[in-house]
């Protein structure tokens, strides 16, 4: 079986599968304040319905899973998914994006059935800050998921972080800090402009350059060696001289990683999408629910790879704007 290969030659290897567009935040640049239209529970796939994507994707290459949302732990059995997506044959690193309000009582289930590593949304280290970005999220809990984590030993441990001008700007040096002593890799992402009621504005997205530049004020960081990138992905990574954890930066708005794009996203109602500011999705949903054979969604995924673009870059000097809010996409 031929294996999935995009119109610009790129391999992919990588599927992001969001199992709900539910979340126990409302965090300010992934949805509304009064939220989102939410998917009825015949839209979203069945566990099975995903496990049967999952493995044709495997068998065409796919050896890397990230399972997210919305927040996935808010969806009933997703431990079980978890155990099931472990066990087939080809994947060899599946992880989690979550917001870890829930995580420590699911750390140590999860990390039985198969997961191996963690990502953790948290965009401030003040709680106050916290609970305004998350409208209402506890950082408390996020800690205490964070530790259960440990205990178990799920490695690593990335901690994802929006840079938003005026709102956390001020904790750069403090996120940076934390990995001085701590196995963390912190990554620092580029505020995007993703949901067409966001605020996003031009002015609100600080370049990693500028992050960077200020972060070695504090002290010179050294790039990591190639090869030891922390399970491959878009950041760039380095770390303070003897510290204990790393420092990334992913910058999709200043200086994209679209040449070396490795992946797709199944959204939770069942839609390929190739790019995430691409308005093209590929509904998977009516052949699975119709009885459709292998090959005919193998077919399926080969025409959904033709939509994937060479890049997202600035049309006429603006950033096109992803109009999906990012918990209906996946994380």
């Amino acid at each position: 079986m031929n294996g999935l290969i995009d119109t610009y030659k790129r391999r992919i290897n990588y599927l992001r599968i969001s199992v709900t567009d539910r979340c126990n935040l409302r965090c300010q640049y992934c949805m509304p304040k009064e939220g989102v239209s939410q998917f009825g529970h015949s839209e979203i796939l069945s566990y099975e319905e995903i496990l049967r994507l999952a493995a044709l994707a495997v068998k065409r290459g796919i050896n890397k899973i990230r399972i997210t949302g919305g927040e996935p732990l808010v969806r009933k059995g997703v431990v079980h998914l978890v155990e099931k997506l472990s066990g087939l044959p080809g994947v060899n690193d599946l992880s989690m994006t979550t917001n870890a309000i829930l995580l420590r009582e699911f750390a140590r289930d999860l990390r039985r059935a198969g997961l191996k590593r963690l990502n953790i949304s948290m965009d401030s280290l003040d709680p106050g800050k916290y609970r305004e970005i998350t409208r209402g999220g506890d950082l408390n809990l996020v800690w205490e998921g964070i530790e259960a984590a440990r205990r178990e030993g799920i490695h690593p441990i990335k901690i994802n972080v929006v840079a938003i001008a005026g709102f956390n700007d001020g904790e750069i040096e403090d996120f940076a800090r934390l990995t001085l002593k701590e196995a963390f890799q912190v990554r620092f992402i580029e505020f995007m402009p993703i949901g067409s009621l966001s605020e996003w504005k031009p002015e609100h997205c600080i370049p990693c350059a500028q992050i960077r530049e200020r972060i070695e004020r504090f002290s010179p960081l050294v790039p990591m060696a190639e090869g030891d990138n922390g399970h491959g992905g878009p950041a760039r990574l380095f770390r303070f001289p003897g510290a204990a954890g790393q420092i990334g930066f992913i910058s999709p708005v200043s200086d994209h990683f679209c040449g070396s794009c490795n992946r797709l996203r199944l959204t939770a109602d069942g839609k390929l999408k190739t790019c995430l500011f691409s308005e093209e999705l590929t509904d998977l949903k009516p052949l699975l629910r119709s009885g459709a054979s292998d090959d005919e969604l193998d077919k399926k995924m080969d025409e959904a790879l033709l939509t994937k673009p060479l890049h997202h870059g600035p049309i006429g000097g603006v950033m096109k704007r992803c109009h999906l809010p990012m918990v209906k996409i996946g994380g």
